[in-house]
């Protein structure tokens, strides 16, 4: 899926998904470690979840801590900052469906990242951290793939 044209280098990203607590924070984390200071990064969930400790152990792999993460929703950033980003990428179909209403009365670019939620996997606890590893490294791929012009790509 190519970027559209007036995004190719957006000054402000916002990650979503279903409820903010594994796969938009991972990803938020993951681009904001890569631009530290070029661009504003956040995430947010069409409802609100719990912080996940698997998401936090994956991402302490990465090197990166995400054990402070508090799930938000989208109401819950447009009341606090507003919803004021260049571009939105969503990570599951609530998300999309939820940034495209949005776009009505924002300004903002939406693309659709489909992301396999690594919560509804079974299994023993090193079975269910690869496929939290999976989603990581999925994200990792397509940010490297989306941002890769300019900025420190050190991950």
């Amino acid at each position: 899926m190519d970027a559209p044209a007036r995004v190719h280098r957006p000054q402000s990203v916002l990650f979503a998904c279903e409820l903010n607590s594994v796969r938009s924070p991972m990803a938020a984390s993951l681009l904001q470690h890569m631009f530290p200071r070029t661009l504003y990064v956040r995430s947010a969930g069409v409802r609100k979840g719990e912080t996940d400790p698997f998401a936090v152990a994956v991402m302490a792999e990465f090197g990166q801590d995400i054990s402070k993460h508090r799930p938000v929703t989208f109401e819950d950033l447009e009341d606090w900052e507003g919803l004021n980003f260049d571009l939105i990428i969503t990570l599951s179909p609530e998300a999309h469906h939820k940034a495209l209403e949005l776009t009505r009365t924002i300004a903002a670019d939406v693309e659709y990242w489909p992301t396999p939620d690594p919560t509804a996997v079974e299994g023993n606890r090193e079975q269910r951290m690869q496929a939290y590893r999976d989603v990581c490294d999925g994200l990792l791929s397509r940010i490297r793939k989306r941002f890769a012009r300019g900025g420190n790509m050190g991950l």
